[in-house]
């Protein structure tokens, strides 16, 4: 009897993880973009989202995180064209009540952050336990407690030469057991730095470069049955050992003036990485050792007009099961075989404007081939992404867009930030406020 009771015990508590996950860090757990959610909707309810509640925010690009009850959002106050400031906020799950805030002032121009077409942050709040992790525009990096918002250490980029290019930084944070990986973009060797997650002293830092940081951030794997750290910086992919920095491997693939705000993702023994000017590499992960090699990457003197594979900006593609599936550089949603780069379907449906710059985050709903689709003119859709083809469900209004483009757009803005997805829910930003919206049916979701 005793067994049988620990056996439902057992039961019922992976049945409750199956159905409750936080999002506790950019794309999700491990930064896959995969939510493992049961009782998903398949299509919206009558007269658009269940908004479960709203709460103001002001100017910024970082998405939220949720965890442990609570959502983690930064943004920003203008008040001139180079300075403001920046806070971060935390706000009850369930009800989007301010729980806590913390401020700091910033002087854009002063961190040699010369191009600010979007102010704020744009770096996602990272959370590890009791603590969050914040990094701001200017390089301010900050550990806090993510109960009371508590100050408990914080460092300086510009303490290491910071180079941002004049973008500013916004590489998330990664923690990685015990340490936190940034991109640093320093001098004397401090492109990355690894930090003691509990104090903030510098650990280890690796690579030299003569280029900017760029705007991609690093990603944990493990491949060979090694831990992995993999970097895309603006000259190459690179594999660094997380507890020491020492380097692995390295497969060169340079990008056009910094542009690479993507990360590399991966699936099985395939590892990506796709910018939006010069196209889309492929690697194939050895098996056997720390080790890659190119499998194909887009054709010489492709450009963002005249794409083959896939050209993307904002949008990490996904991968599953030797497919890959991704927004292209004027919002063709295209799909691609993993292996060879050969297109196989495209489609302008889910982004319904061909515009420079188009963008859209894909969350696959776990091993399915369902996802939810959130593009940069504010709607939510939900589809079946397949080697066959693409399959609306459904879609949307999420948000008004808010987000000045730089770019010809019939709406005038966009929505650029990465939502949230976290036991059941939706949390989703733009530039005026954040809402939480419920994607589950109601017998999954209690009500």
């Amino acid at each position: 009897m005793r067994k049988l009771i620990l056996l439902i015990v057992v039961v019922l508590l992976s049945v409750t993880a199956t159905q409750a996950e936080d999002w506790p860090d950019f794309r999700g757990q491990g930064r896959t973009g995969v939510w493992n959610q049961e009782g998903t909707i398949d299509k919206f309810p009558e007269g658009g989202l269940n908004v479960l509640w709203r709460m103001p925010v002001k100017l910024g690009m970082s998405g939220p995180s949720v965890a442990d009850g609570r959502v983690f959002i930064t943004d920003y106050s203008e008040e001139s064209p180079t300075k403001g400031t920046e806070r971060a906020m935390a706000l009850d799950e369930k009800t989007g009540k301010l729980l806590w805030v913390r401020e700091w002032p910033v002087n854009y121009a002063g961190a040699g952050i010369s191009m600010m077409p979007w102010g704020g942050p744009t770096a996602t709040p990272t959370v590890d336990g009791d603590r969050v992790y914040i990094l701001g525009r200017s390089g301010l990096l900050f550990g806090l407690s993510a109960v009371t918002g508590e100050l408990i250490w914080q460092r300086d980029f510009a303490d290491f030469k910071l180079d941002s290019g004049g973008n500013g930084t916004s590489a998330h944070p990664l923690v990685e057991g015990d340490l936190l990986i940034c991109f640093v973009g320093g001098d004397e060797g401090a492109n990355i730095v690894a930090f003691d997650k509990m104090t903030g002293k510098e650990v280890w830092r690796a690579l030299e470069l003569n280029n900017p940081l760029g705007g991609s951030a690093p990603v944990a794997i493990t491949a060979a049955g090694v831990r992995q750290l993999i970097i895309w910086h603006t000259g190459a992919v690179v594999s660094l050992n997380p507890k020491t920095g020492k380097p692995y491997w390295e497969v060169p693939f340079a990008v056009y003036s910094s542009v690479n705000p993507g990360i590399p993702v991966k699936s099985g023994n395939f590892l990506m990485v796709s910018t939006f000017n010069l196209g889309s590499m492929m690697m194939e992960l050895d098996q056997e050792k720390p080790g890659a090699k190119m499998l194909w990457r887009a054709r010489e003197g492709a450009s963002d007009v005249d794409t083959d594979g896939l050209h993307a900006l904002f949008s990490p593609p996904m991968l599953k099961d030797g497919f890959v599936f991704g927004i292209c550089s004027y919002g063709q949603l295209r799909c691609i075989r993993a292996g060879s780069g050969e297109r196989i379907w495209e489609t302008q449906e889910a982004m319904s404007e061909r515009a420079r710059f188009s963008s859209a985050f894909l969350v696959r709903v776990g091993a399915t081939d369902k996802y939810f689709i959130n593009n940069d003119r504010g709607d939510l859709i939900i589809a079946r992404l397949t080697p066959e083809r693409y399959e609306e469900l459904d879609r949307t209004p999420l948000l008004p867009v808010t987000t000045r483009p730089y770019n010809r757009r019939k709406l005038k803005a966009v929505q650029w930030m990465h939502p949230a997805y976290a036991n059941g829910n939706i949390y989703a930003r733009n530039d005026e406020e954040i809402i939480a919206a419920s994607l589950t049916a109601p017998a999954a979701n209690g009500k």
